[in-house]
């Protein structure tokens, strides 16, 4: 970073144990204090500096502070940040205009988390089964993948198969059929007339970065137009560069009939999502139905607007494929040595340590210790996401650093 080193007047651990008593626990961060970041680095409280290989998830595609998005949100905070939907503003057209471009889709609904964007696709996917399928009232169905992670709002733990997002929240919402991911004979069977719509990630993140089969999209694509309901894809984790092309599903050549965004539509700055889909499927909603006090803002739809620009050119989607190579060769040299197998697309890797060695979340630990920041999930795998500005002489570095802790182990 060119930042000058901003040191806070408490320490790190000072900081964690300030948080006990009055943050809910609902997360298990690891124990650094990040304060200050640029591109694809950040510093703790102390000073101490960090590769983020983890880029929120995907949220910070194009790195940490990223100058485009910054002077997009600067020039906006100076003209108008929030009018309701209440009323137009002059941002939203065209912040609307070049999603449904970039997506090669129609209409756009603009929310402002990720769960939000799933919960607004179901109801609308709801809506259409009803006014234009046909199906009887309150009968729709939505079929979805087992391992699946849309949110962890009560509507969408009601259909994950995740026992800690679910366990302790029940009565839960009816209407989904579980299916196993990457089986299309499973799928076609769960479809009938009441089926609204099927929805899934085109490559599960928050289960390991599972990626399907080839041919597998294509056929949830043939399938859903077949039997006559809608594909929803859900590309907040995948999409926007992070695979190397714009969405994941591109990969077949496939598009769905919903597409949903999130995480890096905002570039890391301020929370953007969007369902994006035909015409005839967001035509459903009339004023009233479905809103957000925040959704459209015109500070979301002047960073927004910013980040579809970036895309436009290709520069981050080339970046991720030519990096996800050198992602690939690394951890394929790692196999047998500590990496019991990985699966990786583009700059998004999930990598399943052996649990000789430690559990994902010791080894997120020791490369903390190290400089790296990684997340671990579901037991001995950790992710890798890093920014897609990421230089090839970083991840190697990260790549060298996570060889030297499988080497030495992780305590």
């Amino acid at each position: 970073m060119t930042v000058a080193p901003s040191r806070s007047l408490r320490s790190s651990a000072e900081l964690i144990r300030a948080e006990e008593p009055v943050l809910a626990h609902n997360y298990h961060p690891l124990p650094v204090v990040v304060a200050r970041a640029e591109g694809a680095w950040v510093e703790d409280v102390e000073g101490r500096r960090y590769l983020d290989m983890l880029a929120g998830y995907s949220a910070l595609n194009f790195g940490h502070r990223h100058p485009a998005l910054i002077e997009a949100a600067h020039r906006q905070l100076d003209q108008l940040t929030l009018t309701s939907r209440a009323f137009h503003n002059d941002r939203l057209a065209a912040f609307a205009e070049s999603v449904a471009a970039l997506t090669g889709l129609d209409m756009v609904l603009p929310m402002n988390t990720g769960a939000e964007a799933v919960e607004s696709a179901v109801k609308v996917a709801r809506k259409w089964a009803y006014e234009v399928k046909g199906v009887p009232a309150d009968r729709a169905t939505i079929v979805v993948a087992a391992d699946n992670f849309h949110g962890r709002t009560t509507t969408i733990v009601s259909f994950s198969t995740d026992e800690s997002a679910r366990a302790g929240f029940g009565p839960f919402t009816p209407g989904f059929r579980v299916v196993p991911y990457n089986d299309l004979a499973a799928l076609e069977a769960a479809i009938d007339e009441t089926t609204a719509a099927v929805l899934i990630e085109p490559i599960q993140g928050e289960a390991g970065v599972v990626i399907p089969d080839d041919g597998y999209l294509r056929g949830v694509r043939e399938l859903t137009a077949r039997t006559g309901c809608l594909f929803i894809a859900d590309e907040i984790q995948s999409g926007l560069g992070r695979t190397g092309r714009t969405l994941a599903v591109e990969h077949e050549d496939v598009v769905p009939d919903v597409v949903l965004l999130g995480k890096a539509l905002g570039g890391g700055i301020v929370p953007v999502s969007a369902v994006v889909a035909r015409r005839e499927v967001l035509q459903v909603l009339r004023p009233g139905e479905h809103g957000s006090t925040f959704g459209g803002n015109p500070l979301a739809a002047a960073v927004g607007s910013a980040v579809v620009e970036l895309l436009e050119t290709g520069e981050f989607q080339r970046r991720a494929q030519e990096a996800g190579v050198l992602l690939r060769d690394g951890l394929s040299a790692l196999v047998g040595k500590g990496v019991r197998g990985f699966r990786a697309r583009g700059l998004w890797a999930g990598v399943d340590i052996d649990p000789a060695i430690g559990t994902g979340r010791e080894i997120s630990e020791s490369l903390m210790r190290e400089g790296i920041l990684v997340k671990d999930t579901h037991g001995s795998t950790i992710r890798l996401a890093p920014p897609l500005t990421i230089t090839n002489e970083d991840l190697r570095m990260a790549l060298s650093t996570l060889e030297t802790v499988l080497r030495t182990g992780s305590l």
